[in-house]
């Protein structure tokens, strides 16, 4: 299914901008802004662009239903929204039981506009001792831009004010100034 998508994400006028060390073997990749349902698509093209697998996490209920086995076949997991599920300890122990681990995440956790983001990605990244790739799509130039890593301190707030804001704050999504709740420091 690859091809399909790689050839769909070239068709439509879709480039990489990238840097990624050759050498990585396990990451988070941050993808924002996640507004449009065309961002699943977006991101599976680039994903089969960069001829890597990625694997991604997505609500539970993308999985139920008739259509829920498209979302396992094209490498999602399932995953528990609440606040019992342990998520974070569980992905931290799956990373660091392998050896190539790359996974993305949307910090917004959904396609509604949201006044604070969803930390798991980075206590994640944290836990297992891995980079977090920052992953634009900016729609004007049809790009999708992934930053060079960094290793997340523990301290949430600072590395969000440090790389994700000023990384972001360039990146020009589906609608303007989608960033603004989050350079304000509402995390």
């Amino acid at each position: 299914m690859d091809w399909l998508f790689r050839n769909l994400f070239y068709l439509f006028g879709w480039k990489l901008v990238l840097n990624i060390p050759k050498d990585l073997k396990k990451a988070a990749f941050c993808v924002a802004p996640h507004a449009v349902w065309q961002d699943f698509p977006l991101g599976l093209g680039a994903r089969a662009a960069l001829k890597m697998r990625i694997v991604y996490l997505g609500k539970e209920e993308l999985f139920k239903g008739v259509f829920g086995f498209i979302f396992r076949v094209l490498d999602g997991i399932p995953v528990k929204r609440d606040k019992n599920s342990n998520l974070v300890e569980s992905q931290v122990k799956t990373i660091k039981e392998n050896d190539d681990m790359f996974f993305a995440i949307a910090p917004e956790g959904t396609r509604k506009n949201v006044a604070k983001l969803r930390t798991g990605f980075y206590y994640m990244a944290y836990g297992a001792g891995i980079p977090i790739l920052m992953v634009g799509f900016e729609y004007p130039t049809k790009s999708v831009v992934i930053t060079e890593y960094f290793y997340p301190t523990g301290d949430f707030q600072a590395d969000m004010q440090k790389y994700f804001v000023p990384y972001f704050k360039k990146i020009q999504g589906v609608h303007k100034d989608w960033i603004a709740n989050y350079e304000k420091g509402i995390f």
